[in-house]
């Protein structure tokens, strides 16, 4: 009776029924693996570019942190105030350079003393007129 259930299983194990089955199973677990695989990849990359990221952040932070500390310094203070409300230290003398490269040629001086003692509201009709000489 062995002999007959042994050559029960051995027919099972042989057949084209378990066969198909077995591959089907097969293909399965491939398939699940490769998967799991391809998302094990993707997590990776983001992993990675991710930390591409943290790395220039902390670059960004750090030129952010020295760029506070000298707006809160004491030079820039001292720059703003130079440069924008033309303030000096005490004791400095400040000099004035005029703006040689605004005047035209042909133009003089003279003209544009002469167009700043203008009265205001004729400056404006000027202005919007469009007249770009002082006569009037």
């Amino acid at each position: 009776m062995a002999g007959v259930t042994n050559k029960k299983w051995r027919n099972f194990f042989w057949s084209r029924w378990f066969l198909a089955i077995g591959f089907l199973v097969a293909i399965f677990v491939i398939t699940a693996f490769a998967r799991a695989f391809y998302e094990d990849y993707q997590v990776r990359q983001e992993i990675a570019r991710l930390q591409e990221d943290v790395k220039r952040l902390e670059v960004k932070k750090l030129s952010t942190l020295d760029a506070l500390a000298y707006v809160k310094s004491e030079d820039f203070i001292e720059e703003k105030a130079r440069l924008e409300l033309n303030l000096a230290k005490p004791g400095e003398q400040i000099g004035i350079i005029p703006n040689v490269a605004g005047i035209k040629v042909g133009q003089e001086n003279n003209n544009m003393l002469e167009f700043k003692n203008l009265a205001n509201p004729i400056k404006w009709l000027n202005y919007f007129l469009h007249k770009p000489d002082n006569k009037n």
